[in-house]
């Protein structure tokens, strides 16, 4: 059965409806103001919102008649800064999630919940002593010592610097393998939701940009909203007349018709540079000539800006391997042929 939220509020302004999968990792993700740790507290029955549904497995939660408090929902919470008591050791902290049973029970399934998220040596410690990543452990360990059906975490990786981050990536997946609560993650990173979740949604202003899978998304935008909250650099205005997009000079050839398209998004990888060493391939399509304008070195990779024939001050953006610029000497000035594929032009309406 799914989670299903659909919140009308007027200040924080929410107008969000969206059906997620459970037993799956969702991320919500928007930029600062969007309405995303709002929605999370709706969720969770920290706000009552002027008009709610919000059931899960088919129980409802909030309606026009009932409003379930939070200590009723079956959910565990980690909020941005952990919420830990800075009075209690871990184990306690973990402890005050299982207030409903024996002390001696309590204690013994603390340890184990401490245990699974790998701060078990940490159980006597009081957070001062802790590190950001045991913080969030332990934060962690208490949301699922309740065994939830729902999991709530508000950008739980913020405050842990890189390599403890990606160690807790691996360490909540693994968790969710062994108990596939269904999870919503809100975050502002795209590359974290693309690491965790399997299932994406896009807010702006309260409202839902997109949803779907992850991959999907993050992929093929429906709209031009959608393209600039995934940073998709890309995005150009072009006119649609049979069948074609008609991009200043460029005729480009579509995988499907697009009635209606007034721009086209490409995915920086999907820009293909046509190696001057080998014949013209079938697959390749659209090809366009250019000048490189610039070219940025990012680790094993580069990014490399041309500005096509008959465009004058367009800029492309195209990803290539270290090696791949250097064989193929891609540097600034340089005239470079690159295609765009049809299947990889997204079209997108106004």
């Amino acid at each position: 059965m799914s989670l299903n939220i659909e919140v009308r509020h007027a200040a924080p302004p929410l107008d969000f409806a969206v059906e997620l999968p459970s037993g799956e990792i969702t991320a919500l993700v928007g930029p600062s103001g969007s309405g995303k740790t709002s929605l999370l507290r709706a969720v969770a029955g920290l706000l009552k919102p002027a008009q709610a549904r919000i059931a899960l497995a088919g129980v409802v939660w909030d309606d026009a008649s009932r409003h379930l408090p939070t200590q009723r929902r079956p959910i565990g919470f980690v909020p941005q800064h952990y919420g830990l008591f800075p009075h209690l050791t871990a184990l306690g902290n973990v402890e005050t999630a299982l207030l409903d049973q024996p002390a001696t029970a309590r204690r013994e399934r603390a340890r184990h919940f401490l245990e699974a998220a790998h701060v078990a040596d940490c159980a006597e410690r009081r957070p001062r002593q802790l590190s950001g990543g045991q913080k969030q452990r332990v934060a962690l360990a208490r949301a699922i010592a309740r065994e939830p059906g729902l999991l709530l975490l508000d950008e739980p990786f913020s405050a842990v610097d890189r390599a403890t981050r990606k160690s807790l990536y691996v360490e909540l997946r693994q968790l969710h393998a062994k108990r596939p609560t269904t999870i919503l993650l809100v975050t502002h990173d795209l590359d974290e939701a693309a690491q965790l979740a399997s299932h994406l949604v896009l807010l702006d202003a309260g409202r839902v940009v997109q949803a779907g899978p992850t991959t999907t998304v993050l992929t093929c935008p429906t709209s031009i909203a959608a393209t600039r909250l995934l940073d998709i650099p890309n995005l150009f205005a072009a006119t649609c007349m049979g069948g074609q997009l008609h991009w200043g000079p460029h005729a480009l050839r579509l995988a499907a018709p697009a009635a209606g398209a007034s721009h086209f998004a490409v995915l920086p990888q999907n820009v293909l540079l046509v190696r001057p060493d080998r014949p013209l391939g079938s697959h390749l399509e659209n090809l366009l000539d250019g000048r490189v304008c610039d070219v940025m070195q990012m680790g094993t990779e580069a990014l490399v800006w041309i500005e096509p024939a008959g465009l004058p001050g367009t800029r492309v953006q195209m990803r290539l391997p270290l090696r791949a610029l250097e064989r193929y000497r891609v540097d600034a000035d340089t005239v470079v042929r690159f295609s765009l594929r049809p299947s990889d032009i997204v079209p997108l309406a106004s």
